[in-house]
């Protein structure tokens, strides 16, 4: 018995840590499914001993208590929480239990399915039409006025039509789309914050800040799964679960469309199985299923045992997130010369998938979550998403963890790396290391480069599988021998290759300038510096004040050029080159400028041409690119999956134009 006592004593202490640091730290230490193990082993220890129970227990409570830095909300119907389930034999003891309890209804009890959505709960009260109090859950009966910043999110009504109860509440989830998650983390990295562990904390982040401008900012999003009460409701509030959101829905609250009727536990099985397999199609995350008896008078009948209600339980996915120990920290070269360190783990299993592997996306991020060799991290996985290093659990560091420290050459050709000022990123500058040559090459030879038409990637591909060429000025030394030994190559497409290489040697300096793949050189930028020195001997001899004497040319720019050339394999790269017959000619003047004074603005995917080729081939007709419509913009190019570009340009009155029409401009 004292053994028993000291466990729950222990367990009650994780688990009111653990509460702290999800509701009110907004920061977890550990995943869903290993708090979900701490609380479902008290609670089974405290059935079995109920005489130890304590009023103080985590278990007698639905959350943590509300921070003091808002005021206080008294909750008239308690907020409470939900019983979880985990496999299907749990979800028929649940439906068992419901059944005897309803020794009336037989199995005819129907049900409402909703997503489990991974957000915050609150409750909004509605007075005369309008809305008067919005607070968290808290702890199920006070929970804390955040009503100035729930009106900032849009989807929130800020009143109701008259014929709505002259008083009532409503209780919904606020979350995070997906892409809102995406972009508000690479803002908060763009200023040195730790990013937010997943959208549940980005949300309940966002909502609870003093500042109410700051929820505004993101874009915070609800819908409805409850009416809380009504006063004065007549008998405009219907009989069911479904109908009332219905109900709700007409007043102008934003109600789930995932929401199923099913008649039996087969129904619910059945939904709860579609939405593990398809959950990573939805626009927020979804931990799990809701399933609620749809009849009121039932719910009333069955009512609540401790917290729960007897009506509904909540079926949870598998964890997406566990921890296990950081054993080392590794480095992959990027296709761009990025040095991308990933960890190592000590295997574990998340998700139905065992994890040795996870990103760690850049060293400024390793440094900003304070993650170091030999700790134990949470680590998160969704769909097919590569798995990622979350967090460290600080709470459990021994001292004998390690730093990470970035490698100063590159792992995979040996040579320098360089860290740009102001860039999150670690980069070779080696045009040749093979770890980046592929997209080199292929990039080498496209249109707005070199232009070598009959390389695609398909031969580059296949040069590089047999050896053929290690840097892009192999290709100038290939023999018709050696592309005759390749698969599926003619006589003939042999020695177009040949020719369309050979006649590639004289192209603009320009041209070849943005083909060596200079990081931040695209096709204009390569314009205005060849221009402006005219050689590829004066350039690479250039300082970074003579860069910074081109107009158009920052810094940035400047220190990658300085930098490229510094680097004494592209220099013999481009001496190769040379010698091979590859003689940057002056830029040829084109007869006609038929794009003169046009502005051009790309959006979606072209199947013609890469989206640098289709710039490059606007620029040789005299016209101009832009990155954003405006007023000045001619011509919107819409391609595949477009963004909100074309329906800017429409309102702009820019000439929306298809690929089609995009090529009959550009001519023969």
């Amino acid at each position: 018995m004292e053994g028993v006592a000291r466990r729950i004593e222990e367990l009650r202490q994780q688990v009111s840590y653990h509460n702290y640091r999800y509701y009110v730290l907004d920061s977890p230490e550990i995943s869903d499914s290993e708090y979900d193990a701490l609380m479902q082993e008290l609670l089974r220890l405290e059935a079995e001993q109920p005489e130890l129970v304590t009023a103080d227990s985590p278990t007698q409570r639905v959350g943590a208590a509300p921070v003091e830095a808002f005021g206080v909300v008294e909750h008239r119907e308690p907020l409470l929480s939900l019983a979880n389930c985990f496999s299907y034999s749990d979800l028929e003891a649940w439906h068992k239990r419901l059944l005897n309890l309803l020794p009336g209804q037989g199995p005819g009890v129907d049900f409402c399915c909703e997503l489990k959505m991974d957000g915050l709960a609150v409750a909004l009260t509605y007075v005369d039409g309008r809305l008067v109090t919005g607070a968290t859950r808290g702890d199920g009966y006070r929970g804390e006025d955040i009503t100035q910043n729930l009106r900032t999110i849009k989807s929130i009504p800020l009143s109701v039509p008259g014929d709505a109860p002259r008083r009532f509440e409503v209780r919904g989830e606020v979350f995070l789309p997906r892409h809102g998650f995406a972009r508000l983390n690479r803002e908060r990295e763009e200023e040195g914050l730790p990013p937010f562990a997943n959208p549940r904390n980005a949300a309940a982040g966002s909502v609870r800040q003093l500042d109410p401008r700051i929820t505004a900012r993101r874009p915070l999003d609800i819908y409805i799964y409850a009416l809380g009460y009504a006063d004065d409701a007549g008998g405009t509030i219907p009989s069911t679960h479904l109908e009332t959101l219905e109900y709700l829905k007409s007043l102008g609250f934003k109600v789930s469309p995932y929401n199923a009727h099913v008649t039996d536990i087969a129904g619910i099985e059945r939904y709860y199985q579609r939405w593990l397999k398809e959950r990573e199609k939805l626009k927020f995350e979804a931990d799990g299923i809701v399933a609620k008896v749809n009849s009121f008078e039932l719910q009333r009948e069955l009512g609540t045992v401790g917290h729960d209600p007897r009506w509904a339980v909540a079926y949870k996915f598998p964890a997406v997130q566990g921890t296990t120990r950081l054993l080392d920290i590794g480095i992959n070269v990027g296709r761009t010369g990025s040095l991308n360190p990933f960890a190592i783990l000590e295997p574990v299993a998340v998700g139905g998938v065992t994890i040795r592997r996870a990103a760690l996306h850049n060293e400024e991020d390793i440094w900003r979550k304070d993650i170091r060799i030999g700790d134990t991290v949470v680590v998160q996985r969704a769909g097919e998403v590569v798995p990622e290093v979350v967090a460290p659990v600080t709470s459990v560091r021994t001292g004998a963890e390690k730093a990470f420290v970035m490698p100063s050459r590159c792992p995979r050709c040996g040579s320098e790396v360089v860290k740009p000022e102001g860039e999150a990123m670690t980069r070779c500058i080696n045009a040749s290391c093979p770890a980046q040559l592929y997209e080199h090459l292929a990039h080498f030879v496209a249109r707005g480069a070199m232009d070598i038409d009959g390389v695609g990637k398909k031969l580059v591909a296949a040069l590089l599988e047999q050896g053929l060429v290690k840097d892009v000025a192999d290709l100038y030394y290939l023999t018709y021998d050696q592309l005759m030994g390749l698969p599926r190559m003619a006589d003939k497409s042999a020695r177009n290759v040949l020719a369309a290489i050979d006649g590639s040697k004289g192209r603009p300096l320009a041209r070849v300038l943005f083909a060596m793949g200079i990081r931040y050189v695209g096709a204009e930028t390569a314009e205005v510096i060849a221009a402006h020195f005219e050689s590829m001997e004066r350039l690479a001899a250039a300082s970074k004040d003579e860069l910074l004497s081109v107009p158009g040319v920052g810094p940035r720019i400047a220190d990658s050029v300085v930098a490229f050339f510094a680097e004494g394999r592209n220099r013999r790269t481009i001496e190769r080159l040379k010698e091979a017959g590859v003689r940057p000619g002056a830029e040829a003047a084109p007869q006609e400028m038929p794009l003169a004074g046009m502005e051009f603005v790309f959006t979606g995917a072209l199947s013609a041409f890469t989206r640098s080729e289709a710039e490059a081939r606007v620029r040789g007709l005299g016209g101009t690119v832009g990155s954003t419509v405006t007023r000045k913009t001619t011509y919107v190019v819409v391609g595949q999956d477009p963004g909100a570009k074309r329906e800017r340009g429409r309102e702009l009155g820019a000439q929306v134009i298809d690929e089609g029409e995009f090529l009959r401009l550009l001519g023969p």
